[in-house]
């Protein structure tokens, strides 16, 4: 049964679901539509407000890209493909396989959304080298559900603004002098039962779920050609030139590693999105060795990344736009209308999963959003944990049908978004019924 839905879903998506680059697109001219309808906003004052958005989210864009390339960069080192090797030669067919990378994703994940993004794939391409008539499409959608609990793991956006003292974002500190800690969130009991409740489920589903027929098996030779090429990128020459020596010396990965150690220990280790990626450019300059041997690798891996630079700004764009516009306050003021004491982590919920499709990060809509509701969660008596946890849900179950999210995992991949979409789909109900669930019973 399981399977006949999977394939339903996965033949609407590959009919139905277009290239990342138009879907933003539409989304682009829909915001504009609903914005001209629903909001009193002037239409030159949107374009204004889409122009900006488009420039403001480059420091983000960026961080996204370098989070894919020194994370890939970081998986082609030795020690690393080993253990990557050594994990891939586990499972013996697709199910399996699947099961384990979206496992493996998951708690990747849930320790650090990054780390989430890049390891499922990279173990999915190993996989797939490796086992027979499996479907790539399959087991690369198993790597990206396993991103469906990071908004409730240790790199929650949300969870970590309202446990930050000072936070210019921290809302709720703000409307109630409050400081939110991960007791309350991340660690409280709520959270955890029902993060582990959608990834004992979507495992069980993963496995029903697994095409039996018309299987789309990349071609071994295309991925091992691939990994040819890269091995030649980083070969190097050897001469006693000056240049050549000073390409080779490790000294100087070794000196600018400790340096970024030290100054590691210094701050504290602290998880943010800039210490991450600083943390896989050590760890990947260290275990390259050689300075030129990194900077090959790093510019090869630097070859993916053409859809995430194409594609940020314009969801930028639509970030501002509707945070301009104020047409997500309008959807999240709608909700919180009919809300009650009872209710409203709930309907913060559905409301963040709508809005989190034309804003899919939990920072910015969170910015959208807390105004409004951590207001409303003071006066009808509604916990503002619980209020903001449900914000942070919705924006993790909307990426299983939100590509945005995907675009590392799919550039690594080399596929398109209609190839793992359908699978996701699944997921999409089932982490709205145990979140959804979860937030009304605890509420």
């Amino acid at each position: 049964m399981l399977g006949k839905i999977s394939n339903f879903f996965v033949r609407l998506m590959q009919r139905y679901m277009p290239d990342p680059f138009l879907f933003v697109i539409v989304l682009t001219l829909l915001s504009f539509i609903m914005a001209l309808l629903l909001t009193p906003t002037p239409f030159m004052k949107m374009l204004e407000d889409w122009y900006k958005g488009i420039w403001a989210i480059l420091t983000f864009g960026l961080q996204m890209v370098l989070i894919l390339v020194t994370g890939y960069t970081l998986a082609e080192t030795k020690a690393i493909k080993k253990f990557l090797t050594y994990l891939a030669s586990i499972p013996t067919n697709q199910a399996n396989a699947a099961v384990m990378i979206f496992l493996i994703a998951a708690l990747a994940s849930f320790i650090n959304w990054g780390l989430g993004l890049i390891t499922g794939a990279i173990l999915a391409r190993e996989i797939a080298k490796r086992i027979e008539k499996a479907d790539f499409g399959y087991l690369v959608a198993s790597a990206y559900i396993g991103f469906i609990v990071w908004a409730g793991g240790l790199s929650s956006s949300i969870a970590l603004v309202i446990a930050s003292k000072g936070n210019p974002m921290n809302i709720i500190e703000k409307h109630t002098q409050e400081v939110v800690g991960f007791s309350q969130t991340v660690f409280a009991s709520y959270n955890l039962i029902a993060t582990i409740s959608t990834v004992l489920v979507l495992a069980f589903i993963i496995y029903l779920s697994q095409p039996k027929q018309d299987l789309k098996i990349v071609d071994k030779s295309i991925l091992e050609a691939q990994d040819k090429e890269l091995e030649q990128t980083k070969e190097i020459r050897q001469d006693n030139t000056f240049a050549s020596r000073l390409e080779n010396a490790w000294i100087l990965n070794v000196i600018i590693f400790v340096i970024g150690l030290v100054y590691l220990f210094k701050v504290g280790l602290k998880l943010d999105i800039n210490k991450f990626i600083f943390i896989m450019f050590l760890a990947g300059l260290i275990l390259h060795w050689k300075p030129i041997v990194y900077v090959k690798t790093f510019n090869n891996a630097a070859k993916v990344t053409g859809p995430l630079i194409l594609q940020y700004p314009l969801y930028g764009g639509i970030m501002g736009l509707l945070t301009g516009s104020g047409l997500a306050a309008v959807i999240a003021g709608w909700f919180v209308s009919f809300s009650s004491a009872h209710t409203l982590p709930f309907w913060g919920f559905i409301s963040s999963i709508i809005i989190s499709l034309f804003v899919p990060s939990g920072g910015g809509h969170w910015v959208i959003q807390a105004p409004i509701f951590v207001p409303a969660a003071s006066s009808l008596g509604a916990p503002q944990a619980l209020t903001a946890m449900g914000i942070a849900y919705g924006e993790q179950v909307a990426n299983m049908i939100q590509p945005f999210w995907a675009l590392p995992i799919l550039a690594i991949a080399r596929l398109g978004a209609k190839d793992i979409m359908g699978y996701c789909t699944l997921a999409l109900f089932v982490g709205t019924l145990i979140f959804g669930a979860t937030l009304l019973i605890v509420g």
